[in-house]
Order: C-alpha cells, then sequence, then structure tokens
C-alpha cells in the first residue's frame, strides 16, 4: 500500500509543477503592447519632427497625432489591465491540466500493472540472497526431481546398435570390475536416452577410478544426472560439479552447468560472470561455448547488466549448414548415414594435407567413435597428440574427444 501511495504523490507533484508553468504569471516577459505603446510614441515624436521641418502640413499633422494618440490610450489601457490577445485562454489550461494529470496517474498506474509486481512486498537485496540461499538448501533432491520430469523420449534405436548395446550391459554384468567397460556403458545409455541407467554407470565409473578420477568424469556424471532431471541441476548434480571444479576449475563443461545451477536458485549475477568467464578462457570450436551464447544475452538482462558486450556475436566453429540440415532431415538412415561418412571423409582428407584447428581434430575423433571406426579414430588421435603436445588446451580437447569415442588411454 505505501508503495501505491507514493506513487499517486510522485504523479501528483509532476502534475502540479506542470499546472504552475502553465498558469503562472510571466513576470519577466513583457506585454505583447507594451512593444506597441512604445512604437506609437515613436512615431507621435517623429510626426512633431516632421511638422518642424515643414515635410508635413499643420492639418495633417493633427490627424496623424489623434490617430497615433487612440492608439497609444489602447496600448495602455491593455497594459496596465493585464489582458493579452495571446496564448490559451484560462478554460483551454484548466483542460490541459486536466488531461495531463489523467495521463500521469492513470498511465503510471496502468504501466505498473502491467509491468510491475503488484502486491509484493518489498525485496531489498539482502532479502533476494537469503531466498536464494534458502531455495539452494530446500531445492528437491534428484530422485524427487525425476519424478517431477516430464517423460523423456526414447530416440529409435537401429536393430543393430540395440543389439550391441544389450550385449554390452551383459558383458559389464558380468565384469562388474572393468572400468573400461563401465565407461562404455555410460556412454551409450545416455546416448540412448537412457539418462539413470547412464549416471548410474557412471557412478561406477568414478568409484571404480577412485582418487584419479578427473573433472570429466565428475563432470559428465553431473550432465546424466541433470539429463535424467529433465535439465534441472540438483544437489547431487551440484556436488559432482563442485568436485569436477575442485580438480578443474577451468573445465568448460562444469562451468557451464554450475551457472545453470546459479541461474535456477536465482542468482543471475553470479552465473553471468561464471559464464562470461567461461567465454574467454574456452576454444571457439568447444560444444558448451555455443550453448553459454545462445543464452548469454537473456542473462545479461536478468542479471541487470545493460551494457555487456556482443558475446553471441563471436565466432563459432565450422560445421554443417543450415541446408545440409534440412537435407539431411529428409533422408533415410542410410543416406544419412553416408553423408555423415561422406563429411568425415572429407574432414580426414582436408587435416591429413591441409591440417587444421585442435577442435576440427577433436570433431573427427569424436565421428568416427560415432561411426564405430575406433582403430582408425585412435590412429588419427595418436596423430592429434604427436602435432599439439605442446598446446595443454588442444591435448583437453582431443583426450576428451578420444572419450567420447570409446578410446582407452
Amino acid at each position: 500500500m505505501t508503495f501505491w501511495v507514493l506513487l499517486l504523490l510522485f504523479a501528483l507533484l509532476i502534475t502540479a509543477f506542470l499546472a504552475y508553468s502553465l498558469v503562472r504569471a510571466r513576470r519577466h516577459e513583457e506585454h505583447p503592447a507594451a512593444y506597441d505603446l512604445r512604437v506609437y510614441k515613436e512615431q507621435l515624436a517623429s510626426v512633431d519632427r516632421d511638422l518642424a521641418r515643414g515635410v508635413i502640413e499643420k492639418a495633417d499633422a493633427e490627424r496623424v497625432r489623434t490617430e497615433i494618440s487612440r492608439r497609444i490610450l489602447a496600448a495602455d489601457t491593455k497594459v496596465r489591465s493585464g489582458i493579452s490577445d495571446t496564448g490559451p485562454s484560462n478554460a483551454v489550461r484548466i483542460i490541459t491540466i486536466a488531461l495531463i494529470g489523467l495521463v500521469l496517474v492513470g498511465g503510471a498506474f496502468a504501466l505498473y500493472r502491467n509491468l510491475g509486481a503488484a502486491g509484493y512486498p518489498d525485496q531489498p537485496l539482502s532479502f533476494r540472497l537469503e531466498m536464494a540461499d534458502e531455495l539452494r538448501e530446500n531445492r528437491p533432491g534428484q530422485s524427487e526431481a525425476e519424478q517431477m520430469a516430464p517423460p523423456v523420449e526414447q530416440p529409435q534405436l537401429e536393430n543393430s546398435y540395440a543389439k550391441l548395446l544389450e550385449q554390452l550391459r551383459e558383458t559389464v554384468a558380468n565384469r562388474p570390475d572393468d572400468l573400461q567397460g563401465h565407461i562404455l556403458l555410460a556412454q551409450h545409455e545416455t546416448n540412448a536416452g537412457n539418462f539413470k541407467a547412464g549416471y548410474e554407470a557412471q557412478n561406477k565409473v568414478i568409484e571404480l577410478s577412485g582418487d584419479d578420477a578427473s573433472a570429466e568424469e565428475y563432470s559428465n556424471l553431473a550432465e546424466m544426472l541433470i539429463l535424467a532431471a529433465g535439465g534441472y541441476v540438483s544437489p547431487e548434480a551440484e556436488d559432482a560439479l563442485r568436485k569436477a571444479l575442485e580438480l578443474d576449475p577451468e573445465f568448460g563443461p562444469a562451468r557451464y552447468y554450475w551457472g545453470q545451477m546459479l541461474l535456477q536458485i536465482g542468482r543471475p549475477d553470479i552465473a553471468y560472470r561464471v559464464w562470461t568467464d567461461t567465454l574467454r578462457t574456452s576454444p571457439p570450436g568447444a560444444p558448451w561455448v555455443g550453448a553459454i551464447r545462445a543464452q548469454i544475452d537473456e542473462l545479461a538482462y536478468r542479471a541487470g547488466v545493460f551494457n555487456a558486450p556482443d558475446m553471441a556475436a563471436a565466432p563459432a566453429a565450422p560445421g554443417p549448414s543450415q541446408a545440409d540440415m534440412e537435407a539431411a532431415s529428409e533422408m533415410s538412415p542410410e543416406e544419412r548415414q553416408d553423408m555423415i561418412r561422406g563429411m568425415v571423409e572429407q574432414l580426414s582428407d582436408r587435416l591429413a594435407t591441409e591440417g587444421g584447428s585442435p577442435q576440427e581434430w577433436a570433431r573427427l575423433i569424436s565421428a568416427l567413435g560415432v561411426l564405430g571406426e575406433t582403430e582408425r579414430a585412435s590412429a588419427i588421435r595418436d596423430e592429434a597428440v604427436v602435432k599439439f603436445a605442446d598446446d595443454q588446451t588442444a591435448m583437453d580437447l582431443i583426450t576428451s574427444a578420444a572419450r567420447q569415442a570409446g578410446l582407452s588411454q
């Protein structure tokens, strides 16, 4: 209620100020008839001079004096009475003041109804920070989030891939201590849309890795948990992200999901700083970079940053064009597979003859892994390791791509 009273008072104050400007006497402005009065007096003196020089006759001079004197009397009357023939009338001024008041008061209320939060109490910064902390502490856990998440549409798997996945499950079940088997199972369960089975296998990967578990393995676990919860970052996923960032504070995927978590608990200000720092330190072709760029403008608005640099306009990694994507959507699975192989072969030939960026080498390794050509992917990985041995950022990309392709170290 206090806010509405203040809003009304401010609107009325502005209306009163404008009304005063319209109706106040113009003390420092000369009456329009005063100028006419000076002119007529000058004309009267001029008649006397002309008569003395003999320019005009006495009768004509008397007639002109009479006319000028009449005009002087009329002008003087106007000056003394304060009546002016120019400017709006009092009725017009009153109507104008009423309209201004209606627009200011009514417009302010209408705008606040549409854009404001009518009925909400004051929310100072300290209160909002407390709300964010409380939300972070009391938000739903992973199991509850999975129950509330919308059902995931399972992708249609080819029969051959489905059989291989079933064989992998049986093999891992018979060899519970096989680290590489669990790595492959976690990856392929996730690819098949079985996110819960994916993060369960990834938990086993971390358990078997022990103290050697990497930031990437913890980050992968967090991503699978998030996918299983429909994009929600649960406390369990937060713990996995925290462990990943403790091992590697600059690990891009973990920093991306950490920003998502901060955004979900009501801290877009910190999320914006995390994402902008991530963009500055990440390779241009990294997968998480595109996801951040697609959301950074909206995040800047929510964080109250109105002079943010245009990070969404940064160059992206080369890839298939929109025309290629549309053409692929109309193909049969066999034709699409052939097209992918053709693109992979083109990339492979170009890297072999002209070289390329670490992102392109990593993309080739990942693509070969998807196509099942693990031996060739391993050879490309070994070649890339030799080529980029002195570039730690490039090595991280190559290592990540090799793991996605299911290659052993």
